[in-house]
């Protein structure tokens, strides 16, 4: 491997601290997508599961709101501080 690549594979490593917040991003966006696939939303089907999931009649409107809505949830679980062990 030339030296000049280890250089640029390191300085793109090292690049943005935004590095952190897209991580807990992405960590989120897949515990959003491990929810919305167990209570179904986001789906045409009605829930399997009584009180979870949206009506079958939901508009799209709906779902997307409650999608929304639950990707800030999953972004307030994830950075929120690990509680302190005793």
């Amino acid at each position: 491997m030339p030296p000049h690549t280890f250089t640029r594979y390191h300085r793109e490593m090292e690049q943005s601290p935004s590095s952190a917040a897209r991580r807990t991003e992405d960590i989120a966006l897949d515990l959003l997508k491990f929810v919305a696939g167990h209570a179904n939303l986001g789906r045409p089907a009605a829930s399997s599961t009584p009180g979870f999931g949206l009506p079958s009649s939901a508009k799209p409107e709906d779902q997307v709101n409650a999608l929304l809505e639950l990707y800030g949830r999953c972004r307030e679980a994830v950075e929120s501080p690990a509680p302190a062990k005793k």
